[in-house]
């Protein structure tokens, strides 16, 4: 199994993604709670929690989920398919950008923000 990656790891604990974000993250503590009878990963997961922006804990809290995956087959299955989730999470990807041209408006501007929309064919103005 490929480790956890330290980036997405720290962006979650740090609250990144919105509320995609802390399900994943509140989902991978859950997962680490489990009872094991090996070293849990617990306690680096507390720690990346108390500092989210450190890379030093967040790449120790990847190291103990790959040591555990390692030793529990289950728990490495189990951990694949959070990582598989939690990567569709948007963490900081992408920008948005507002842009208002092509004449003189007055009045009122209605804008909604988003980020990666989709207009079909069907779908165009």
């Amino acid at each position: 199994m490929d480790p956890v990656a330290v980036g997405l790891l720290a962006e979650l604990a740090g609250g990144v993604g919105g509320d995609g974000g802390r399900q994943a993250w509140g989902a991978l503590g859950a997962l680490v709670r489990r009872p094991t009878g090996v070293g849990s990963g617990e306690a680096e997961l507390l720690a990346l929690e108390r500092a989210p922006g450190d890379t030093a804990r967040a790449h120790a809290l990847s190291t103990a989920l790959a040591v555990r995956a390692a030793l529990e087959p289950e728990f490495g299955v189990e951990l694949v398919r959070w990582q598989e989730q939690a990567r569709l999470v948007r963490t900081g990807e992408g920008s948005v950008r507002n842009e208002i041209s092509g004449g003189t408006f007055h009045g009122t501007v209605s804008i909604q923000q988003g980020r990666d929309f989709y207009i079909g064919p069907d779908q165009q103005q």
